[in-house]
């Protein structure tokens, strides 16, 4: 499985994300010369769980949305106390979620950065860990839960774009019948495609007539279509 909240990115982009972050930040938003990995593969139950968490898996999504930011800031931008969201990001910090842009504020305010695109893990890893069951329940849901906030987003937002983001939105379902294996296949195909297309289009680059654009990829099996 993918955690989707991607893409924290380098901050040297130009354009209407930079404007928007220095709008909100001051007249100085500090680079962040290295690009975070592409992703992180969880295999530890505990750094999972460190994750499954409301206000953590927020914030690291906007560190990997937006870039650097410190709690104070962060805080601001979702309602919370700085002392919450500095301790929060402690947390994802020793579990190698995020980490301190070097260089870069002081000791009463630090600057944060996501250290990954994606966050990714195997539900077999975790099962097969003493809490991992609960754990995969609750990072599931949380996956879930954002997924529907995307698209509410996109829905209450549709109206703000150009008449050709009409017809480029997509919102398909598609009724196969697969083995586990089959499914896995497909799954690895359509994250593959997609990592292309990140990789050949990225988040923090924006250009002339581009749009954020979220992907969905969900392969799930059921025993009822729901009705």
């Amino acid at each position: 499985m993918f955690l989707l909240y991607r893409t924290p990115e380098r901050m040297h982009a130009k354009g209407p994300l930079q404007r928007k972050l220095c709008r909100l930040y001051g007249d100085r938003v500090p680079t962040d010369p290295m690009p975070p990995e592409p992703a992180v593969e969880v295999t530890d139950v505990r750094a999972l769980r460190a994750l499954a968490h409301p206000l953590r898996t927020r914030l690291l999504g906007r560190l990997r949305l937006h870039g650097p930011a410190t709690a104070s800031r962060l805080g601001r931008d979702i309602g919370e106390s700085s002392g919450s969201t500095s301790y929060h990001l402690r947390q994802l910090a020793a579990y190698g979620f995020v980490e301190e842009v070097e260089g870069e504020g002081t000791a009463r305010e630090r600057w944060w950065r996501a250290r990954h695109r994606l966050t990714s893990w195997r539900p077999g890893d975790l099962l097969a860990q003493e809490g991992g069951a609960e754990v995969q329940e609750e990072i599931t849901r949380l996956e879930i839960d954002q997924h529907a906030r995307v698209l509410d987003a996109w829905f209450e937002q549709k109206g703000q774009f150009d008449p050709e983001w009409t017809d480029a939105a997509s919102l398909s379902d598609y009724p196969l019948r697969l083995t586990p294996g089959q499914a896995r296949e497909l799954a690895d195909e359509l994250h593959a495609t997609v990592g292309r297309w990140m990789a050949e289009h990225p988040v923090e680059e924006p250009a002339d007539g581009t749009e954020q654009v979220c992907v969905l990829v969900d392969v799930v099996p059921l025993r009822e279509w729901p009705s």
